[in-house]
């Protein structure tokens, strides 16, 4: 397909494909590659790491073969990734695919990222290892109920939102105070500056009828576990310094299936603790979408959404967007 000719008043688009996990978004994603000139990138603060395949419903070997995506497997396990890192690596992406004529096609459900690359961030300290070993041990000493009372000292706006065993946001959160000796609260009232140069097209795939996601939950972590995700996890903490508390070990599937290895329940409450976990990520995600402005919605659960999905795009885009097949 040639590189279109685009109006210079108005930006490229940009299709944004986001929803809760088990709605599907791999295979209308997989159907609007087929008939539109995408390219995708993948908005997933779980797929990002290597060797994390079963957990994370990474998309299959054929399929990333036959469809490439960015930012998948770019970093290993014991590291960490930020939204802004995020924010930074998909911009560069969208503009290079851009300008080699197609459209940036984004799919997944972390819903920090999206917020991030639309509506940008607020200008914080970058995180800092040496301030963040010295919180986490103070969680030794003091839970990290104790420190959601310090952060209520210091910072009783940010805390009041915070649940007492937000351990990932209470340390991001004190970091934060210590390194500026500002509250975190403070940073979120400055203005933004909001960089994001496309139009997007916002589409969120929802359940019709909650119960059905949930049954589909259950299919899919039921799925996971009979795949090797135990076995997946067993082999991660050989070949990596993994630590319960690191971001990857805290996605969910993962934390449960740790705390399996350790003994802390058997394989029932495995099947119980992560089915219940990986709901209440689908109602947190569900939350952000509800949120979101200029969102069009479609029914996860109708057999034909993927078409919904393309004549929703094919009238979005116009003729001239969408005369050529993926190659």
């Amino acid at each position: 397909m040639k590189p279109e000719t685009r109006n210079p008043a108005k930006p490229p688009p940009a299709i944004l494909l986001m929803g809760p996990t088990a709605s599907g978004k791999t295979a209308v994603a997989a159907a609007i590659v087929e008939k539109l000139p995408c390219e995708i990138i993948s908005v997933d603060s779980a797929q990002i790491y290597k060797d994390m395949n079963i957990g994370t419903a990474k998309p299959g070997a054929e399929f990333l073969k036959r469809t490439p995506h960015h930012l998948i497997d770019i970093i290993e396990p014991h590291e960490s990734y930020s939204a802004a890192r995020f924010r930074d690596d998909a911009l560069t992406l969208m503009r290079e695919i851009t300008e080699r004529g197609r459209i940036p096609l984004l799919v997944g459900g972390t819903m920090l990222y999206f917020r991030a690359l639309v509506e940008g961030l607020s200008d914080l300290p970058e995180a800092d290892p040496a301030m963040r070993l010295i919180i986490d041990t103070m969680a030794e000493t003091s839970g990290w109920p104790g420190l959601h009372a310090e952060l209520s000292r210091v910072d009783p706006e940010t805390a009041a939102r915070l649940k007492p065993n937000d351990a990932q946001r209470i340390q991001r959160a004190l970091e934060v105070y210590y390194l500026t000796n500002k509250p975190l609260s403070d940073f979120h009232k400055k203005p933004k500056y909001v960089y994001f140069p496309y139009t997007p097209l916002k589409i969120a795939l929802v359940p019709s009828v909650r119960e059905v996601l949930h049954e589909r939950i259950a299919r899919r972590f039921e799925d996971m576990l009979e795949l090797g995700l135990i076995g997946e996890l067993r082999e991660l903490r050989k070949r990596y310094a993994l630590e319960l508390t690191m971001p990857s070990m805290r996605c969910v599937g993962y934390r449960q299936v740790w705390q399996y290895l350790d003994g802390e329940f058997g394989l029932a409450g495995l099947r119980d603790k992560g089915v219940a976990a990986t709901r209440q990520l689908a109602k947190r995600q569900l939350t952000w979408l509800r949120a979101m402005k200029d969102v069009t919605e479609f029914d996860c659960l109708a057999e034909d959404v993927a078409e919904q999905v393309l004549v929703f795009l094919q009238a979005a885009l116009g003729s001239s967007s969408v005369t050529g097949k993926n190659k």
